[in-house]
């Protein structure tokens, strides 16, 4: 049994809380946080952009503390669960790598590259396992995408776009300070530009347009992504927090194989949810099919990638939509981006 400490009891917490309960193989057993009423199980104040709110939980039998160093002091901790604000995740993570401890941080890695790299590094000198939880992967429209694309069942990727667009939220005070949480360009786009390295690897060029804040960071960006040995690949995406409330969330793509096509796009229109398409696959004999996905219940992806983690320390079993190299990328490529915007032209990646 995997034994799994969460630091960090607000909204992803909780979420990574309800996700491991039905997890093989691991369990949490200690939850570390400041706030007295939370480690009494009193969640009642946390809530988020999707899910129930929180409530009242039974923590008997979990071990709590108030301090990080006393949860990554414990022996019985195995995988720590890092679900802070992201300002906090390099300093935090690398005091668990040298507690002994695997981790499973939620995205971002860092909030710039050279945080990042420092926190691989770490992991690889530790010998622990460092995953980033970069949850698109593991929902099951994407997951099935990605699933269609390495197959190669419909043909080479001809092209693809991603959109994910949000209003400024009323939940995060944190995601509104950019130098907290690196603002959109970081916090949401990084879900895009990790799934397209999984996709494609890892492109040449980027070439951006968008809204700058400071200079360094990104309310809102459109990207293409160019890749040198593929020219007829064609790789874009927008993404950023834009939109008016009544529109708070929407994301989707279009994917282009050689004998198919896959489109997807879901969005809550005035706090309501709305499929306007469910994941569809066209085919070219001129039928539509919607593929049979399972739940729909984003818990449940979460479930599958804390399921991931724990195979990962238990079996050794590597989990690439997981992987601290990857997630470092993911950063990295968003600052490209900004870069490219700022320049005005193209930017090198590699």
């Amino acid at each position: 049994m995997v034994h799994i400490g969460i630091i960090g009891i607000g909204f992803m917490g909780m979420t990574h809380y309800r996700g491991a309960r039905n997890v093989k193989g691991g369990k949490v057993t200690a939850i570390c946080t400041r706030d007295e009423r939370k480690l009494r199980g009193d969640w009642r104040g946390i809530h988020g952009n999707f899910g129930e709110p929180g409530g009242i939980e039974d923590l008997s039998g979990m071990r709590t503390y108030r301090k990080i160093d006393d949860l990554l002091a414990d022996p019985e901790i195995d995988l720590v669960n890092v679900c802070l604000p992201s300002s906090m995740h390099k300093d935090v993570t690398i005091a668990s790598l040298r507690a002994g401890k695997h981790v499973l941080l939620e995205k971002p890695i860092a909030l710039n590259p050279n945080d990042a790299d420092r926190m691989v590094q770490e992991a690889e000198t530790a010998g622990r396992s460092l995953m980033v939880a970069q949850v698109l992967p593991f929902f099951p429209e994407f997951a099935y995408a990605r699933k269609v694309v390495e197959e190669g069942e419909y043909g080479a990727l001809l092209g693809a776009h991603f959109k994910r667009i949000i209003s400024q939220p009323d939940w995060s005070s944190e995601f509104s300070d950019v130098e907290r949480s690196g603002g959109p360009g970081v916090d949401l786009h990084i879900h895009d530009t990790h799934y397209i390295l999984l996709l494609c690897g890892v492109p040449d060029q980027v070439s951006s347009t968008g809204r700058l804040v400071n200079e360094r960071y990104a309310e809102y960006l459109c990207t293409s992504y160019r890749y040198l040995d593929r020219p007829g690949l064609s790789i874009t995406c927008a993404s950023g927090a834009i939109s008016q409330p009544g529109r708070a969330f929407a994301h989707g793509f279009e994917i282009y194989l050689e004998r198919a096509t896959l489109i997807y796009e879901f969005a809550t229109l005035g706090d309501e949810p709305v499929l306007s398409m469910p994941l569809t696959l066209l085919t070219e004999d001129g039928k539509v099919r919607k593929p049979r996905l399972g739940s729909g219940d984003p818990v449940v992806a979460f479930t599958r990638e804390i399921q991931a983690a724990v195979d990962e320390v238990a079996k050794g079993v590597p989990a690439e939509a997981l992987s601290g190299v990857r997630a470092a990328d993911a950063l990295r490529l968003c600052f490209k981006e900004v870069q490219s915007v700022r320049l005005g032209r193209a930017v090198r990646v590699r």
